[in-house]
């Protein structure tokens, strides 16, 4: 089995005492085909340089040295559409639990798994009100500060019903889910039983305290999606929306249309490859290349993790990009864009690149290209903040044979299969 664990990095490799931030990852492969090594320091990348250049012949004295070579070192995925509250609870006897111990451990072995893929930023969205009340909701915040180091855990408060005299109630929760720590405003308008007051709600709520908004919607309704981008147009920090599953499913014009409205507007389009959740129907993903050729901002996330919506999803950023090149069109490149500096972008995170300079938020994955690695993600090694905060090691193996021998086939491993 795969070692998914977070584990500190290795001890230090050179003589003399050591600076415990710093941290020298050795014989990375880059995207564009460079072999570096890479000197990180207090949370962000000090150096890069051709391999063997930072840690020969210097001064400077490393906390630890982590040889990465045979790996590809990218930015770090972010999971920007997740549901900690109910990840992990398919196989539940009877209704799913939310008490706040039950919840806290779903959201934070949740969010472990996710960080063992790579995300080392999550987006959760967590309901409030009806019987969950906001009980759900301080658990994953609970979560969050246990999680503090190894991975960024934010909340998206999703209220039912916002309009009527049932919704005041759950107005007024939204209000105190954000004063709680719940830094996004969100939900799905679509159940409410009127949709433009709930985005007028959300919106109103989000104006008063700063707050992004992150939307839940089919975006079947294109009249609905003209109404919200007119009314999203002015907010900053900014509006997402989806999954949009059933916008591809719209006339083609239709659909260019409303890709324009949004764009305009400035709105975000979150498309989940793996399908649905959380209630919403799982479907196709949003069409992503007629969004970006609109200017749309696309990212990418997870959605259900082992959840009823969904009871064998992974959680793997990886794997949405991987659908997103495989089945939708997009190139590797711009796949791993959308779990990546889009994602990022979604959070409000800044930009990572692999330069001096930026954030150490990197991921070192087996392989020698993009390509290969959306293909054979297996092994990881997961930077957070500067140190390595997860690691997941496999090893394949083949029974000997005369034909691998001769042929020189690759190999991984030590030993042999009998």
């Amino acid at each position: 089995m795969p070692d998914s664990q977070p584990q500190p990095p290795p001890p230090p490799s050179s003589p003399g005492p050591a600076d415990p931030s710093s941290l020298l990852l050795c014989g990375a492969r880059l995207t564009d085909g460079r072999t570096v090594d890479v000197r990180l320091g207090g949370g962000r990348i000090e150096a890069v340089g051709t391999a063997g250049s930072l840690g020969a012949g210097g001064t400077r004295a490393y906390g630890a040295r982590v040889d990465l070579g045979g790996y590809l070192l990218l930015p770090a995925p972010a999971e920007p559409h997740a549901h900690a509250d109910t990840a992990l609870s398919a196989h539940a006897v009877g209704p799913v639990s939310y008490e706040p111990q039950d919840v806290q451990r779903r959201a934070t072995e949740a969010a472990l798994l996710q960080l063992g893929h790579g995300a080392t930023a999550v987006r959760a969205h967590v309901r409030v009100g009806d019987v969950q009340g906001l009980g759900a909701l301080a658990a994953v915040l609970q979560a969050r500060r246990a999680l503090r180091g190894l991975a960024g855990l934010t909340t998206v408060a999703m209220p039912r019903v916002l309009t009527g005299v049932a919704g005041a109630d759950g107005l007024a929760m939204l209000r105190d889910a954000v004063k709680m720590g719940a830094s996004v405003v969100g939900g799905r308008p679509d159940l409410d039983p009127d949709p433009t007051g709930y985005v007028e709600a959300v919106l109103e709520v989000a104006s008063e305290h700063g707050c992004p908004v992150d939307l839940h919607t089919d975006a079947g309704d294109p009249a609905r999606l003209a109404r919200l981008a007119a009314m999203a147009g002015g907010l900053r920090p900014g509006v997402t929306l989806s999954p949009c599953g059933d916008l591809g499913r719209l006339p083609s014009e239709v659909a260019s249309r409303t890709a324009d409205q949004l764009a305009a507007a400035g709105v975000t389009v979150v498309c989940l490859p793996q399908g649905g959740c959380g209630g919403v129907d799982r479907r196709g993903a949003a069409p992503v290349r007629l969004l970006r050729a609109a200017g749309v901002r696309v990212a990418a996330g997870s959605g259900a993790l082992r959840d009823v919506s969904n009871p064998v999803g992974r959680g793997d950023p990886l794997e949405a990009a991987f659908l997103l090149a495989s089945r939708y069109g997009l190139s590797p490149e711009e796949a791993y864009d959308a779990v990546s500096s889009s994602a990022r972008a979604v959070l409000g995170l800044p930009e990572v690149r692999v330069e001096a300079g930026f954030p150490a938020e990197l991921l070192a994955v087996r392989g020698d290209g993009l390509a290969g690695a959306l293909s054979l993600a297996y092994s990881r090694v997961v930077v957070h903040r500067g140190r390595v905060v997860a690691r997941t090691s496999a090893v394949r193996e083949y029974c000997s044979s005369a034909a691998s021998v001769e042929l020189g086939l690759p190999r991984q491993g030590r030993g042999q299969l009998s």
